[in-house]
């Protein structure tokens, strides 16, 4: 099967094969640096780290570039708020995006351009958008006309007579046409500036993201990405200016994720469910986290919940338990990569488990397809390791080659990457109150009811404890207990 990819631009999806054969281009957009990130950042980046790393386990070299926008009108207003400059507040909020993404496993990409650092070559792309009468100039302003961008809309699949000024376009007396949106903006009191042949000020927003995108990857490269609230007006405003300027196709494929939602509504702080990624950090470990994110297709909304989060807990859970077992067998620790070193996904004698993940995979990026295939070999693992025996060859090849294979999936999904010890340590304790005579007593009591084959009672027994945190395991010595973690 190819690899398939759904274009945005052409509502459907088609098989991707880059500009140049072997090497990919893809640029996405990053964060505004003037707070921290949430639980929707923290899906994007998660999702465009899967699909490099993916790519470069199919044998593709990547050059991934994502930016930080570093001046905006947020920023400046924040740092107004505080008191502090506009450079100070950017340069908390970049440290703070790297604590979090270091904790996802959210590899760094490999270019990350800052706005402020390529003002001179925005200037430029604004002087030839203004030289093929794309732009026009009001009161030191700088403006891109959409009408004379006879494909302005066709990114989004909106009508330019039917558009109103949305969020984030101001409704000015300036503009020519109300979705007409800036791309030079005259210096304000208090606000960063720079030094242009309009006057003083500073970039629009959409402007960045063409300029940094065509210094590192050219006019036309292969994967633009990011959220799908930036579809209209962030990405179809982007493609207007850069094909205006530099002629081309700009991205060929345009790739968006979907919305993250909170206990079912959106995510807004004046409802009091805004959750960053550092609080949600405190409650769940990371890994359960970033499974999490994956469990849904990438284009379709998800909803962060205590149930569906507690379910991938749980999940990852009986996963490490099960490599706690590999490894008491096999007699060594081993975790999956942190990074994808070498294109071990690119051979064809590949076994029949990864060849489905890659067929998976190929299909848009399936991640819940792929996170089913983990559980799958989960399943296949437990299996072998129930009727395991001692010094028969055969047992610890086939529970060797399972391990590899279910660590070559975590590697492509980020996930698997500690030891059960670590994992373990690192994950939080239930909090409940234990007294362990009491529960060997009803351990007690519970073989009793076994004995005189009362499974009701066992039962009941069993649950009480489960409610508590406590799990009883059986075996051939009798039962022992644990605290869920």
């Amino acid at each position: 099967m190819a690899l398939t990819f759904y274009n945005t631009a052409t509502r459907k999806k088609e098989e991707f094969r880059p500009l140049e054969a072997g090497k990919v281009g893809m640029y996405v957009c990053g964060v505004t640096v003037y707070d921290l990130c949430h639980i929707g950042h923290a899906r994007s980046a998660v999702v465009f780290d899967v699909l490099v790393r993916y790519l470069r386990a199919r044998g593709f070299d990547v050059t991934y570039v994502r930016n930080f926008t570093d001046v905006d009108d947020k920023i400046i207003k924040r740092a107004n708020e505080l008191g502090k400059d506009t450079t100070e507040i950017a340069e908390q909020y970049i440290r703070a995006f790297y604590e979090d993404m270091d904790r996802l496993s959210v590899l760094r990409a490999d270019i990350e351009p800052r706005a402020t650092e390529h003002i001179g070559h925005m200037i430029e792309m604004i002087q030839v958008l203004l030289n093929k009468g794309y732009a026009y100039q009001q009161d030191g302003d700088v403006y891109f006309s959409v009408e004379k961008f006879e494909g302005y809309g066709r990114l989004s699949g909106r009508k330019l007579e039917d558009m109103q000024a949305g969020s984030r376009v101001a409704v000015d007396q300036k503009k020519r046409h109300p979705m007409d949106f800036a791309l030079w903006k005259a210096a304000k009191p208090g606000e960063p500036k720079w030094d242009s042949p309009w006057g003083p000020g500073r970039p629009g927003w959409h402007i960045e993201c063409s300029v940094m995108s065509n210094h590192y990857l050219g006019p036309s490269f292969d994967i633009h990405g990011g959220g799908r609230d930036l579809l209209f007006p962030h990405h179809e405003n982007e493609r207007a200016q850069s094909i205006a300027a530099n002629g081309g196709e700009f991205a060929r494929f345009w790739v968006h994720n979907g919305f993250v939602t909170v206990e079912s509504e959106k995510m807004s702080k004046s409802l009091g469910n805004f959750v960053t990624i550092h609080d949600a950090l405190e409650q769940y470990h990371p890994e359960v986290l970033r499974l999490f994110l994956l469990s849904k297709h990438y284009r379709s909304p998800i909803d962060f919940s205590s149930h569906a989060v507690a379910a991938m807990r749980s999940g990852l859970v009986r996963i490490y338990r099960t490599l706690e077992r590999v490894h008491e067998v096999l007699g060594s620790t081993m975790t999956a990569d942190a990074t994808v070193n070498e294109p071990f996904l690119s051979s064809e004698n590949l076994s029949p488990s990864l060849a489905k993940f890659i067929e998976v995979m190929d299909d848009d990026l399936n991640t819940a397809g792929a996170v089913g295939l983990v559980f799958d070999k989960i399943r296949q693992i437990n299996k072998i390791l129930d009727g395991f025996e001692p010094g028969n060859e055969k047992n610890k090849e086939a529970l060797e080659e399972n391990r590899r294979e279910l660590f070559k999936m975590a590697t492509v999904l980020g996930i698997l990457q500690r030891t059960p010890e670590q994992f373990f340590e690192e994950m939080p304790r239930a909090q409940v109150e234990i007294d362990p005579a009491e529960v060997e007593r009803l351990i007690a009591q519970r073989a009793e009811a076994r004995a005189r084959k009362d499974w009701a009672t066992a039962d009941k027994i069993r649950d009480q404890l489960k409610a508590k945190g406590i799990i009883l395991e059986d075996g051939p010595q009798g039962t022992t207990w644990r605290v869920d973690v």
